[in-house]
């Protein structure tokens, strides 16, 4: 093999193509696999911006692709930080109801979490709140004592390191934007922004350039990727005595986001939020940041304004929280009924790939697409970085299956 063909190539360097990297050369020692990777350093997108959160599977439908691969991705991360001296901590977290309203959703929450085999979680009341977040108020909740933190980029370079350091002629590449693909009958060229690669295999993990990586390796997706901005606040530290580790609220189960919450980070400070705004530039990490391809490409998509016409009252609602400080306030202290306004202070942003079916609907699982000598990974939502080893790995049995290794 020359410098540049490699047995697989993997596009793209967030926390899941690092991942499926890492679990397949464990496989195949003897394959040269690429990660290319278009940002000058790993998890430079969703992976970089998330909130650290290692998530216990509570939330998800039992069965499902993404319930199962939580929890056994969870316990793996949590072995795989201890074993690489990554720093991490399972403190726990509370879910707070604090209307009665929303008690029935949380009993459901609960039931799925010990469908899940979700370790140790219980149901508490407003007395056991208060020992736990003394500064929250609820009516009653859940104690899920398995959730915790770390940095997924801390992750992300170890995977690197690992490929690197175990892996003679596996190489994780930077500063390689893919522009294109020519697909032969022995395999597949890679073209990049300075440089081009031959692989015999591809598989692609964009996140929020999935539709588009596959499209350009000739297997359009029926599923189209929209940004949803994410803004965070910081407590500052007058307010940091009032959460001590994490504070969810009961999602609504008519909108496809958690809610605002409070974080505590693992290299300190605590962040409060996000909202979910939806963006007209997939990668502009402001509230002003415009690509007119990019919102080209979601306005005219039915599938965005068929979830808009279904979410628009939610949207709104977001929307004044992206742009009103006082309104932000008001949503985090129905969890925290002291908080005030000099309790925080306008921090980053994350950005979020929503995968929508022509229809409308938010593809809510895992979803991959096969074409010439290739896999894409269209959708990787929450919790994929908790999910990472999980997912790589079967990521990997999907290509040895389909590549036929």
């Amino acid at each position: 093999m020359t410098e540049n063909t490699f047995d697989i190539v993997i596009v793209g360097g967030g926390i899941v193509g690092l991942a499926t990297a890492y679990k397949l050369n464990l496989r195949y020692p003897d394959k040269k696999i690429a990660v290319l990777e278009k940002e000058s350093h790993v998890a430079a997108h969703q992976t970089g911006h998330n909130s650290g959160v290692i998530h216990s599977g509570i939330y998800y439908k039992p069965g499902s692709y993404k319930a199962i691969n939580c929890v056994k991705g969870r316990r793996e991360l949590v072995q795989f930080a201890k074993e690489h001296h990554i720093a991490h901590d399972i403190c726990g977290k509370i879910i707070v109801a604090t209307e009665e309203s929303e008690l029935a959703h949380m009993q459901k929450v609960f039931h799925n979490g010990k469908a899940n085999e979700v370790e140790g979680i219980e149901l508490i009341d407003a007395k056991k709140i208060k020992e736990i977040e003394p500064h929250c108020t609820g009516i009653a909740g859940i104690w899920v004592p398995c959730t915790g933190i770390i940095d997924y980029a801390d992750v992300s370079q170890k995977y690197v390191e690992l490929i690197h350091q175990s892996f003679s002629g596996s190489k994780v590449l930077l500063n390689q934007r893919v522009t294109g693909f020519v697909n032969k009958e022995e395999g597949i060229e890679i073209i990049t922004s300075n440089n081009r690669y031959q692989a015999r295999y591809v598989i692609t993990c964009g996140g929020l350039q999935a539709d588009r990586l596959a499209k350009a390796q000739g297997k359009p997706s029926s599923a189209s990727i929209v940004g949803f901005r994410g803004d965070y606040y910081d407590l500052t530290e007058q307010g940091l005595s009032k959460v001590k580790n994490l504070i969810y609220p009961v999602p609504n189960p008519k909108f496809p986001f958690l809610g605002v919450h409070f974080t505590r980070m693992i290299k300190g400070g605590t962040e409060c939020g996000p909202n979910a705004v939806f963006v007209f530039d997939r990668e502009g990490y402001s509230k002003t940041a415009f690509s007119a391809k990019d919102t080209g490409d979601a306005l005219v998509n039915k599938g965005t304004w068929r979830f808009f016409k279904k979410h628009w009252r939610f949207g709104l609602d977001e929307y004044r929280g992206a742009f009103s400080k006082a309104y932000f306030l008001k949503r985090l202290q129905k969890l925290i009924p002291d908080l005030q306004n000099e309790d925080i202070v306008a921090s980053r942003c994350g950005i979020r790939a929503m995968a929508l079916a022509p229809e409308g609907e938010m593809i809510d699982d895992f979803k991959v697409e096969y074409g010439h000598r290739s896999l894409h990974v269209i959708n990787s939502p929450s919790p994929a970085a908790t999910a990472s080893l999980a997912y790589g790995n079967e990521i990997a049995t999907m290509a040895a299956t389909y590549f036929k290794f």
